[in-house]
């Protein structure tokens, strides 16, 4: 995967991408990182990429010309028709699925707004996704792009060591993760659960269950909303709202 980021401030990146797993994809090819600085694209002299918002109001405007001309640029140098990511307050909220969904892809671009906002035109003609972390604002869009950024490329094949590590993470199977444990299986007094200890993988897979459902029920009922409970579920559930 090649992951583009359009940014006014590149050195912001230099930590993330060059430490722990999105380093550890790069060397193993997994992913190709460009960080640009979209001002070196601004055709004006003193090479600044934002005006005053026609019609008045507060702050500046990125405009147009600069993020049009970087993305044409990289889009040819890469021979690709990538998926262009806006950061933005506006954009639909990110989700697990939604990571999973941009892990199939083999070109990603991020363009990380700063100021009041972008021009309009370059979410009308250029992005193919809007993605909001939440109902936040923040001063850029270089760290939600990072965080984006990391949620998918440990998705993708060899990237984690083990295969499956990702398929029961919060959100991935629909339910909160279950909890962990490890040694020592008594600490100050507060034990690990026996059926950790038991060496019964079938019970242990059923504990999880239950206490991945069970954490879900107690911090994010909403997730269970659409989540398809078998019977066996529904009677957990019944037992934890009449106790």
């Amino acid at each position: 995967m090649r992951i583009d980021f359009l940014t006014l401030f590149p050195e912001m990146f230099e930590g993330v991408l060059g430490s722990s797993i999105l380093q550890k994809a790069q060397e193993k090819n997994a992913v190709r990182f460009h960080v640009v600085n979209f001002r070196a694209y601004s055709h004006n002299k003193h090479q600044t990429v934002d005006d005053y918002p026609y019609g008045g109001g507060a702050g500046m405007v990125l405009k147009p010309q600069p993020v049009f001309d970087a993305v044409e640029k990289l889009t040819a140098e890469a021979g690709t028709s990538p998926r262009i990511v806006l950061v933005c307050p506006q954009g639909e909220r990110y989700t697990q699925k939604k990571a999973e969904e941009l892990a199939k892809e083999d070109h990603l671009m991020f363009i990380c707004g700063h100021y009041e906002g972008y021009d309009e035109r370059i979410r009308e003609h250029i992005a193919t996704d809007e993605i909001s972390i939440g109902d936040f604002v923040l001063t850029g869009g270089e760290l939600p792009a990072m965080m984006i950024a990391d949620s998918v490329v440990r998705l993708l094949p060899g990237v984690l060591g083990k295969e499956e590590s990702h398929l029961e993470d919060s959100f991935s199977t629909g339910l909160l993760e279950h909890p962990h444990y490890t040694r020592p299986a008594d600490y100050k007094g507060w034990k690990v659960p026996e059926v950790l200890t038991s060496g019964n993988h079938a019970k242990i897979k059923e504990w999880r269950r239950k206490e991945s459902l069970k954490r879900t029920f107690l911090r994010r009922p909403d997730l269970l909303e659409h989540y398809p409970l078998s019977d066996e579920e529904r009677k957990w559930i019944s037992e934890w709202e009449n106790s």
